[in-house]
């Protein structure tokens, strides 16, 4: 059947050829300041203006709650990056390396986790930027 060939799906590509996701995540601490609005409408705006094309999307999570009835979320904020490969990201990062880092005070005291993810399942088939 055209279009349903098995190895035309993302979950079927090998390691190493599929998107990668980084994921970039602050944990929730009581009484640490966030700002989410700037956080939202200049920070990950300035970062993908930075990265041009290597920034396929990204998406911006914003912690509620946590496992358990009543439990705070882990994490306050994450965003996640989605570029081709680590090397794309690399790429679009490193020279705006400094510059973005140095705006993270004007959003919260909070260091950042970063982990680099392949997207294994539920990777977009084409992306439209823009």
């Amino acid at each position: 059947m055209p279009g349903n060939d098995p190895g035309a799906s993302p979950a079927n590509k090998p390691l190493g050829e599929l998107m990668i996701k980084v994921s970039v995540m602050y944990a929730n601490e009581p009484g640490a300041r966030f700002d989410h609005a700037y956080y939202r409408d200049k920070h990950l705006p300035m970062v993908k203006a930075r990265m041009g094309d290597s920034c396929k999307f990204y998406t911006v999570d914003r912690g509620v709650a946590g496992m358990g009835p009543g439990q705070p979320a882990t994490y306050v904020a994450m965003c996640h990056i989605y570029c081709d490969s680590v090397a794309a990201f690399e790429a679009g990062f490193g020279p705006h390396t400094q510059e973005i880092m140095n705006d993270i005070p004007n959003y919260t005291e909070l260091a950042p986790v970063v982990q680099i993810s392949e997207v294994v399942v539920g990777q977009p088939p084409s992306v439209k930027v823009g």
